[in-house]
C-alpha cells in the first residue's frame, strides 16, 4: 500500500544551515510516521536556475505538487511567517486539502482572540478542533490523538 504523499512547505531550504539543520527532523519524524514527504527544494532541484524562466517553472511546480499531493504539512514560523508558505497553504486550502500547521515560534502575530496568527491561515482547518492539526513540536506531531497521526494510520 503506498504511503500518503504530504507537502511540506517551509521557508527552510534557502539557507544551507537550515536545509542542513533545520528541515532534516521535520522529514524524519513524518516519514518514521508514514508519509511519503515532498520537500519542494529537494523536489525541484532538477530545475536550472541558470536559465531565464527558472523562477516561473520553480513555482508551478511547487504548486502542481501541492494539488498532486495528498496532504499538506506547513512550517509557519516567523511574522508574519513566509510568504511563499503563505501562498501554498492558500492554494492547499482551495483544495480542500487536508492541512497540518507546525509552529514553535512564541511570538504571537494574530488578528483574533482565537488563533496564534492570523485568522485566515486556520481556514482550511475544522473550527472546532483546529488544534488537532496545529502542532508546536517536533515530537507532538506522533501524538496518536492529533489528527496528523491519525490521518497518516488511515
Amino acid at each position: 500500500m503506498a504511503r500518503p504523499s504530504l507537502y511540506l512547505a517551509s521557508p527552510y531550504g534557502f539557507a544551507t544551515q537550515w536545509r542542513e539543520l533545520l528541515l532534516p527532523p521535520f522529514i524524519a519524524q513524518l516519514e518514521a510516521l508514514g508519509a511519503e514527504v515532498w520537500e519542494p527544494f529537494a523536489r525541484n532541484n532538477q530545475i536550472d536556475m541558470t536559465k531565464p524562466g527558472w523562477a516561473h517553472a520553480v513555482a508551478t511546480a511547487d504548486v502542481r505538487d501541492v494539488g498532486a499531493a495528498d496532504g499538506f504539512f506547513a512550517i509557519i514560523n516567523g511574522t508574519p511567517p513566509d510568504e511563499g508558505v503563505m501562498v501554498e497553504l492558500g492554494v492547499a486550502i482551495a483544495l480542500s486539502k487536508p492541512i497540518f500547521l507546525f509552529r514553535d515560534d512564541f511570538r504571537i502575530c494574530s488578528d483574533s482572540e482565537d488563533y496564534p496568527l492570523n485568522l485566515m491561515l486556520f481556514a482550511g482547518l475544522p473550527r472546532q478542533g483546529w488544534r488537532d492539526h496545529y502542532y508546536t513540536s517536533i515530537d507532538e506531531l506522533a501524538d496518536p490523538t492529533k489528527a496528523l497521526a491519525a490521518w497518516l494510520a488511515g
